[in-house]
């Protein structure tokens, strides 16, 4: 398998198991998503492990280890990114898998088992037409201050949804057209998205524009911007008078 056949086939297979943990009717609440994330992350360490030995490799659920400082190289996977939702049994949730190489998020792959889909990297489509009144998503549950204030000044409607890779994937499916983020997040939350953003002609980066970067030693990354190009200079000023 080439990297980009690998990350999709193991994000799909992921998603497979996620939901038959969640059939299985032996759990429910805190106790599902965590029996999810353990099982899912177990086959995907072993799995990038088995399949790419000498690559490194950063998990939301595995111990980090100095080792992956190193590679050139790097797997960047979430298990389940949005394990609430997940537990809910909510389709707004996602699988993570991507290869990050020299700190770049060159390829990827979103699965959204909720809705039967892979989003990769090496087969973007063309972006659906963007809707006449902007469409932002923010957290269904805390929608981040600057989001909504950027919102009101362009006249964006909000969006309330689950995980980081279900609002980063609703852009590339054409159902709104901004994902600000300002709450934090960590490397996995966003490496996979952003790799498929990249490649479908989204623009993503840092809110003061610059570009993400990943394979950090500290792998927290405060905040995030995947929007169809042509929104992207209008948030990124409207946010920066924000912080001005």
């Amino acid at each position: 398998m080439t990297d980009a056949e690998l990350a999709a086939h193991l994000a799909q297979v992921a998603g497979r198991i996620l939901l038959e943990v969640r059939a299985s009717g032996m759990f429910e609440g805190k106790s599902l998503g965590k029996a999810g994330d353990q099982t899912a992350n177990q086959f995907l360490c072993h799995a990038v492990r088995a399949q790419r030995p000498d690559d490194g490799l950063l998990s939301e659920e595995s111990k980090d280890t100095a080792e992956r400082l190193s590679k050139k190289r790097v797997w960047i996977v979430d298990p389940v990114d949005g394990t609430r939702e997940y537990g809910e049994e909510r389709s707004d949730w996602a699988v993570h898998v991507a290869l990050c190489v020299d700190g770049r998020p060159e390829t990827g792959a979103v699965a959204l088992p909720g809705l039967g889909e892979v989003l990769r990297s090496d087969t973007p489509g063309a972006l659906p037409p963007a809707a006449q009144t902007p469409r932002m998503l923010v957290s269904r549950t805390r929608p981040a201050s600057e989001a909504v204030a950027v919102a009101d000044t362009i006249g964006a409607e909000l969006v309330p949804m689950g995980s980081a890779g279900a609002k980063a994937m609703a852009v590339v499916r054409g159902e709104a057209e901004i994902y600000l983020h300002t709450g934090g997040q960590y490397e996995w939350d966003s490496a996979a998205p952003v790799a498929v953003a990249l490649a479908h002609g989204l623009h993503a980066s840092r809110i003061d524009g610059s570009p993400l970067i990943y394979n950090q030693q500290d792998t927290y990354m405060p905040d995030l911007l995947i929007c169809r190009p042509e929104w992207s200079e209008r948030v990124l000023a409207e946010v920066g008078k924000l912080s001005a």
